[in-house]
């Protein structure tokens, strides 16, 4: 793994980053270990050994790990169960099992378990947090289960301590408040303040001094005399060797799953220069944090999400940051002690409310809704809070693995009978049937339903659009083929992607597949070639006109049938999902480089992707039009820019325009382009071309040109429509979305990694 080197401003701002992220882990350390059931203590070594050890071994540089919220159900179970000693040693094997993993480069397998079942265990986690913390708050004391805290809560809403209760209520109005402040550069002093300071401090903080200034009877933090207090080694837990070894896996893989994922997360946040994270590396990191930590007494460690994400926003560029923090709480710890012991618990125990309550976030549902995984979330969830988590998980898998076999095994029948064609067969009326999805024994019944209510002596299309045909399912369709045709009829069968069908029936690998061209239906003409003629293009006598007349008629034999449902649907009524802002450039093909298809995407293309500024002393109101038509009256909620490299346009701005000066409406057009140009010249220098930097600059400029609209502007701000930046390379074909903190355009995560892509929700 290369290091970046460190330099004066690197250092400067590691530093600063350091101090932002210790700030943030002092009181949820603190949390984490009430809620735990931990000694106080024990949350201070985690962050401590989480940000030394991690730091300096992980593979992620810029990822912070300490107390994760996440393992606090499990910790606290072992807690009850075999004690604080025993819970350590547990710590202990669970890092030695996390050093083993990443010792067999095994961690991207750990990236296979569904966002759906992850983030239903946060949300599961958060629930058992909040009804344990709200005893606390209330002045009561939290049972060891979730439903039993949940029985009791009306008792004790009924009969809460005053003193706590309200230091809780100004614990969480200050959190509220806090998250409210303006975060824009020039936002004045508040924006610093709440850029800079996170909220969990001055919460606690204020908590505090009300705590004492008024002389409230609230339980309070309990450090011991050092910051070890009175150490004994770790002690085997006494019980039954399954569940010891259940609860060393369950504290290995749950802290390795969390991290990895965190790792992801923060892995496409990274700042140019800064390496790419080494998940197995990260996993020896992580493991030996724990080990550590088991070892001195402090809670698991696990990569976490909150104290990741403000580390990559405060700036920092290497691991220093992260080490840093971690020798700045143990500075607290050592020298602040009295401090800290005057912190409510009230006020810790609102705090992990707080965070509880963002751990159920329901955005993940209606990210989880289109793709049909909503159940296995709930699954886990109530999982989580009624059995707990480890059996919550498995019934999240199980659930995943019911919809993962029931997508495997889904089957559609779409049958139509068109308009008779008596010139072409009289007498005759055609018959279209679309089979589509995985075909199978199960879906036998469901075809041959289908395909026996067609009439005898008819003409049949039948369209094969199927990733696998068992040998069932073939035979079920051959047999009424034969049927069909010796009643007079005929089955003309067209297989849309491989020949399932027709490799049965030969015994062998089938010949290419018949067809106009020998490229696929999104290559460019010049790339296609007729079987008799050799290349399209190289074809004298076919004119421009002809050839885009032949592809029509390509269309209508190939393609026209198989989306005829969809556009006879859409006739009428449209109803696309984004706002699409693309260049007229002929390299850039919105339907495929989005997988898009009729009605997805409402599409405006103009030079260089612009979007003429509000009252623009240049005035051109088509891409306003565009935009009005489609929030106002289509109800789109997302407007995308997409850019891309070696843009024209952009070339031309940087060449001042001299090129294209003879083009009167083109000049006046790229007019529209100075406030990239200038924003461009004013930005700093970097690898990148000067051109690839226009053309990303240049998105990030129509964005904001977006914002310049008031009524559209108030919308984005009430989060009622979303901005996108996308850019594509044209020399990789692959495609970049901005990050609009960073101002950095990342990869979009392939089908691989794309479940991953979820991870920067956890807590």
């Amino acid at each position: 793994m290369t290091v970046k080197p460190l330099n004066v401003s690197t250092l400067r701002r590691d530093l600063l980053s350091s101090f932002v992220v210790f700030l943030v882990a002092i009181p949820l350390s603190l949390g984490i270990a009430v809620a735990s059931g931990a000694p106080i203590a024990a949350g201070l070594i985690a962050a401590i050994v989480g940000g030394i050890v991690a730091g300096l071994v992980g593979g992620s540089p810029l990822q912070v790990s300490g107390p994760a919220a996440g393992l606090t159900v499990i910790v606290a179970d072992m807690v009850q169960t075999y004690g604080w000693r025993a819970t350590c040693a547990i710590t202990f094997l669970g890092g030695l099992l996390q050093i083993a993993l990443g010792a067999c480069r095994v961690a991207r397998t750990a990236l296979a378990v569904s966002p759906a079942v992850v983030h239903g265990m946060l949300a599961g986690v958060g629930v058992v947090l909040v009804l344990a913390q709200v005893h606390i708050v209330l002045g009561g004391s939290p049972e060891h289960s979730a439903l039993k805290n949940l029985g009791d809560l009306p008792h004790q809403l009924m009969h809460p301590q005053s003193h706590p209760a309200l230091l809780g209520a100004l614990t969480i109005g200050v959190l509220l408040l806090w998250s409210r402040l303006p975060r824009h550069e020039g936002g004045g002093p508040l924006a610093a303040l709440g850029r800079w300071l996170p909220g969990p401090l001055p919460a606690i903080a204020l908590a505090t001094l009300a705590c004492w200034a008024l002389d409230w009877n609230a339980p309070r933090v309990d450090l011991p005399d050092t910051l070890l207090g009175d150490w004994h080694p770790p002690t085997l837990p006494d019980g039954p060797l399954p569940a010891i070894v259940g609860a060393v896996v369950s504290i290995g893989v749950v802290a390795s799953v969390e991290s990895l994922l965190c790792s992801v997360a923060i892995d496409r946040r990274r700042p140019t220069g800064v390496p790419q994270a080494d998940l197995d590396r990260d996993l020896f990191g992580q493991g030996s944090a724990n080990a550590v930590s088991g070892l001195l007494g402090g809670l698991p460690v696990a990569g976490v999400i909150v104290r990741s994400t403000a580390n990559v926003e405060a700036g920092a560029r290497t691991r220093l940051s992260t080490i840093m923090h971690g020798v700045w709480v143990l500075v607290l710890a050592l020298m602040c002690g009295p401090v800290i012991e005057q912190v409510p618990l009230a006020a810790l125990a609102a705090l992990l409310i707080a965070l509880g309550v963002k751990m159920i976030d329901t955005a993940r549902i209606r990210d989880l809704q289109p793709h049909r995984e909503a159940p296995a979330y709930f699954a886990t969830l109530l999982g989580v809070v009624v059995l707990g988590l480890g059996e919550g998980v498995l019934l999240g898998i199980g659930v995943m693995a019911v919809l993962a076999l029931r997508r495997l095994t889904r089957l559609s029948v779409h049958i139509e009978e068109a308009i008779p064609t008596p010139q072409d067969r009289p007498g005759l009326a055609d018959w279209h049937v679309v089979v589509a999805g995985t075909l199978t024994f199960l879906g036998v019944p469901k075809v041959t339903k289908a395909l026996q209510a067609i009439p005898a002596g008819t003409v049949v299309d039948l369209d094969l659009d199927v990733d696998f045909m068992d040998h069932a399912a073939f035979d079920a369709i051959h047999q009424w083929r034969l049927a069909h045709e010796r009643q007079g009829g005929r089955v003309d069968i067209d297989e849309v992607h491989e020949a399932w069908y027709e490799r049965a029936v030969t015994g062998e690998m089938p010949p290419e597949r018949k067809s106009s061209t020998s490229a696929p239906w999104w290559a460019p003409w010049a790339n296609r070639q007729r079987p008799d003629q050799g290349p399209v293009l190289d074809t004298p006598e076919v004119s421009p006109s002809a050839l885009l007349l032949a592809g029509v008629r390509e269309y209508h034999g190939s393609t026209a049938r198989l989306v005829r449902p969809i556009m006879a649907e859409l006739a009428f009524e449209q109803k696309p999902e984004h706002l699409f802002i693309t260049c007229v450039d002929s390299r850039v093909v919105p339907n495929i480089i989005t997988a898009s298809g009729p009605g997805d995407l409402f599409i405006n293309r103009n030079v260089g992707n612009m979007v003429p500024r509000h009252g623009s002393r240049v005035p051109d109101d088509s891409v306003a039009a565009t935009v009005e038509y489609a929030i106002n009256v289509l109800g789109i909620r997302t407007i995308t820019v997409c850019g891309h490299s070696n843009c024209g346009a952009m070339a031309a701005l940087l060449a001042g325009g001299t090129e294209v000066e003879h083009l009167t409406a083109l000049s006046r057009w790229l007019k529209h382009g100075n406030h990239s140009l200038a924003r461009f010249i004013s930005a700093e220098a970097d690898e990148r071309s000067p051109l690839t930097r226009l053309c990303q600059i240049n998105v990030m400029q129509q964005l904001d040109n977006l914002l310049t609209y008031p009524w559209l502007r108030e919308r984005v701000e009430a989060g009622k429509v979303e901005l996108v930046g996308l850019y594509l390379d044209l020399e990789t074909a692959k495609v970049h979305v901005l990050d609009r903190a960073t101002e950095i355009f990342v990869p979009v995560a392939d089908e691989t990694s794309r479940d991953t892509g979820e991870a920067s929700a956890l807590t």
